[in-house]
């Protein structure tokens, strides 16, 4: 896999200077990324690259119900399983342009930099979303390390500055944020129905959410004691309260 760019190593990067000098990567912790979370489902996303980060990504795609073929000429035993039980497509060949072709997003991880900066610039050319993993300068978005807990998504980014330090917080970030607070999410989704059904602005629901959320007694320790009907009779608490206000 292709190393993020430093001084002395061979270039990796569309600026082909032979030996990187950083003038790529020079103002990225400077850069200002746009947050989204993508809705994946069901869209087509290319992984190009059969190796182990490949099937990083690969499994990344799956968990978010991404449609997802994987284009190279040899795959590991992990994403040919995948191949074979039809969960992606497999392209057994070489990267082609025509693979882009009605594609959401393309994610390459080769250690071959030519066939990377092809697939970065024909991306490019379609203003699709591109990673070129650990090649900052061939990305157009960055993927975060995530912390997962049913609905609960965090995300964690230090703008490609120290992966390690990202895995070290996401570490923390999960212990901090367990699955208490992904029922907690999921209980108050249960109420959305009845706040928009019953309250008429959004002022009136913020208030809603935000008198369980950080009222007395704390819901999070609540359910980290195991008394998730203490939980609901809050909830049904505050919507007798504010249904009367």
């Amino acid at each position: 896999m292709p190393a993020q760019a430093y001084a002395g190593k061979d270039c990796v990067c569309q600026l082909r200077k032979g030996i990187c000098d950083q003038s790529c990567v020079q103002g990225m912790l400077d850069t200002p990324f746009y947050i989204a979370c993508l809705k994946l489902s069901g869209r087509r996303c290319l992984v190009v690259g059969g190796g182990e980060i490949g099937l990083e990504k690969v499994e990344g795609l799956l968990a978010c119900d991404a449609d997802v073929t994987l284009v190279a000429p040899q795959a590991n035993p992990e994403l040919q399983a995948l191949a074979a039980e039809g969960s992606i497509a497999w392209q057994q060949r070489e990267y082609e342009p025509g693979d882009l072709e009605a594609t959401f997003m393309v994610i390459a991880c080769t250690d071959d930099t030519d066939t990377n900066i092809r697939v970065f610039d024909d991306a490019e050319r379609r203003a699709m979303l591109v990673n070129i993993v650990d090649v900052p300068p061939l990305c157009n978005f960055i993927l975060p390390a995530i912390v997962r807990s049913g609905p609960l998504a965090i995300a964690i980014s230090t703008a490609g500055a120290s992966p390690a330090l990202a895995k070290r917080m996401k570490r923390e970030v999960s212990e901090l944020f367990g699955e208490e607070y992904a029922r907690l999410a999921i209980m108050l989704n249960d109420a959305r129905g009845w706040a928009k059904g019953t309250l008429p602005t959004y002022q009136d629901r913020k208030l809603f959410f935000e008198s369980i959320v950080n009222g007395e007694p704390d819901p999070i320790a609540l359910l980290r004691a195991g008394d998730e009907q203490a939980v609901l009779d809050l909830i049904a608490a505050a919507q007798q309260t504010h249904a009367t206000a």
